[in-house]
């Protein structure tokens, strides 16, 4: 019972820590931020896959599918928000430093 409390202390501490952390970060930095998030979605996807991987029952088969697809959605969705957000940053003048032909 006591490991399950400090578990969830560790949880309630994280999720407040990052959003803290999260907050205070100027608007300069969110798309490397995100570049770097995406890296940590990657690591989760093989993490699922490793724990699927080592599944025995149907349930954890299901519980282990169901995180690598959270996993995968999660990961490529990072790399879309990524990609639309640097698409701003671009110039929409043709020849203006976008590598263009004039």
């Amino acid at each position: 019972m006591l490991d399950g409390f400090l578990a969830l202390y560790i949880f309630m501490l994280a999720a407040f820590t990052g959003y803290e952390i999260i907050a205070r970060v100027p608007v300069i930095l969110h798309t490397p931020l995100m570049s770097g998030s995406n890296f940590i979605h990657g690591i989760v996807l093989v993490g699922a896959m490793i724990a699927l991987g080592h599944a025995r029952t149907p349930f954890e088969m299901g519980i282990g599918f169901v995180g690598v697809l959270l996993g995968a959605g999660n990961a490529a969705g990072g790399y879309v928000v990524t990609e639309r957000m640097l698409e701003m940053f671009k110039s929409s003048k043709p020849g203006k430093g976008n590598g263009e032909a004039k």
